[in-house]
């Protein structure tokens, strides 16, 4: 006679097989039956979502950026596109705090679609321009990717932070940045083979942007891919939660009182440092470098890019030490020499290859350590599109007005000295910021001990 199984009190994930009749006895616990759960198909997976995401950040921003990483958008003079850029991101600085609304009406499935429909009007207005020599539609281009892109940005950090089980975030977060980095890699790849012979500095020609256009017009679709939180399980078993429906002032108030938090009060002036030096690099290489040397550029920094967001995932996610607070805070020592370096460098007039390259080193540092930080301060995709609209509309002012100073245009060594004040201020927030995530990873522990004491008490 079969009899059943008494196990502690919780949730389990089986496979189909054990769900079949007669296939195993029945579970109980002491204090009644478990909940049994399927395992989670690949597609509803949260692996898979992250993948969703990756691709469409490859089409939209990751191209937008390897336009943008071959030299101010590719274009002789960097003042037009500083110009137009800094419109876009002050259309994206609203959207983006908007976010949240638009994913409470359309579902985040939706929201990432339409938001990528700006990215190729972007693209083609600097096509026009590059082979017609008309500025008109740059700016329309500028204004309809500044108000799509916003909502893209603020729904790929609450799924990138918001659907992976916790202990995977850091290495998820890296898989997003990959996948946004091969735009760069591709274009700068493609640049390079059409401008290889262009040792002049310039504009990039006009035939690059054509296959911009055809990738980026392929956001929407791969956007269609992508499951709502509600469909989406975690291979730990638990649920990804993110209420649709709210009221808008319910939503206002929730947005409000983030925004006061002690957490987002610490990490702005990271984000607004993050977004400011975003103008930089790009202006940087269109300013000293040849065509073919900016195609190296793009390619070259999307390649260290990469390996330096997996470096930053995997330092605070693999168990090389136990202590977790030790990774974090490591992690945030090794940004800060980078950083510190990177811009005690560039204030001492460097003008080398090897200074673009660490430039880009310590952003993709920072950039991965960042939205660490926001994925473990909640595991609501909920609280995470709040988090992450209020921090990337934080980031896209500061993006604003950095495109907008170099725009005027300002001399490099005074903006790479704002850079280094803008770094050195961030820095001490920055690491109370990571004391914050410290303490929730202690409380976690603590409640896991008291719930596995418990259950030790219940069995004996």
């Amino acid at each position: 006679m079969s009899t059943s199984p008494t196990i502690g009190k919780g949730e389990f994930i089986i496979g189909k097989k054990e769900l079949e009749e007669g296939s195993s006895p029945p579970l109980t616990t002491i204090d009644g039956p478990v909940t049994l759960r399927r395992q989670p198909s690949f597609y509803r997976s949260t692996l898979f979502q992250i993948l969703v995401v990756g691709i469409c950040a490859f089409s939209a921003p990751g191209i937008w950026s390897a336009m943008n990483g071959l030299g101010v958008g590719c274009s002789q003079s960097p003042d037009l596109v500083n110009a137009a850029n800094a419109l876009l991101y002050a259309f994206m600085t609203v959207t983006c705090f908007a976010g949240p609304w638009l994913t409470n009406v359309i579902g985040f499935r939706w929201t990432l679609a339409v938001g990528s429909l700006g990215y190729p009007l972007y693209a083609a207005g600097l096509y026009v321009n590059n082979r017609f020599g008309e500025t008109w539609f740059v700016y329309v281009g500028a204004v309809a990717c500044g108000i799509s892109a916003g909502f893209f940005w603020s729904v790929e950090g609450a799924i990138a932070t918001g659907y992976p089980e916790q202990h995977k975030r850091g290495r998820y977060i890296a898989t997003w940045f990959t996948f946004r980095n091969f735009g760069n890699i591709i274009g700068g790849a493609v640049s390079l083979g059409i401008n290889h012979s262009n040792s002049k500095r310039g504009k990039v020609g006009y035939q690059t942007y054509l296959g911009f256009i055809a990738i980026q017009c392929l956001g929407f679709a791969f956007g269609l891919l992508l499951s709502n939180p509600e469909k989406v399980q975690r291979n730990d078993g638990t649920l990804v939660e993110a209420p649709r429906g709210i009221a808008w002032r319910t939503e206002t108030k929730e947005m409000w009182r983030l925004a006061r938090s002690k957490s987002i009060l610490l990490l702005t002036p990271l984000f607004w440092y993050f977004g400011w030096i975003q103008a930089y690099p790009g202006t940087y290489l269109a300013t000293y470098f040849t065509v073919r040397s900016r195609a190296l550029g793009s390619f070259m920094s999307a390649v260290v890019g990469t390996l330096t967001t997996w470096l930053g995932g995997s330092l605070v996610d693999l168990p090389w030490k136990r202590s977790r607070q030790t990774r974090a805070i490591t992690t945030w020592v090794l940004i800060a020499m980078l950083n510190s370096a990177t811009w005690i460098w560039a204030g001492a007039f460097g003008r080398g290859f090897g200074l673009y390259l660490f430039e880009r080193i310590s952003l993709g540092m920072v950039e991965n350590y960042i939205y660490w930080c926001i994925g473990n301060l909640s595991d609501s995709p909920g609280d995470q599109i709040r988090y992450s609209s209020l921090l990337r509309g934080i980031e896209t002012a500061g993006v604003a007005v950095g495109f907008g100073v170099q725009a005027i245009p300002t001399a490099l060594i005074a903006t790479a000295s704002i850079n280094f004040g803008l770094w050195f201020f961030a820095l001490p927030f920055s690491y109370y910021a990571t004391l914050q995530v410290v303490r929730k990873f202690n409380k976690l522990d603590q409640k896991r001990a008291e719930t596995a004491g418990s259950q030790g008490t219940m069995i004996r």
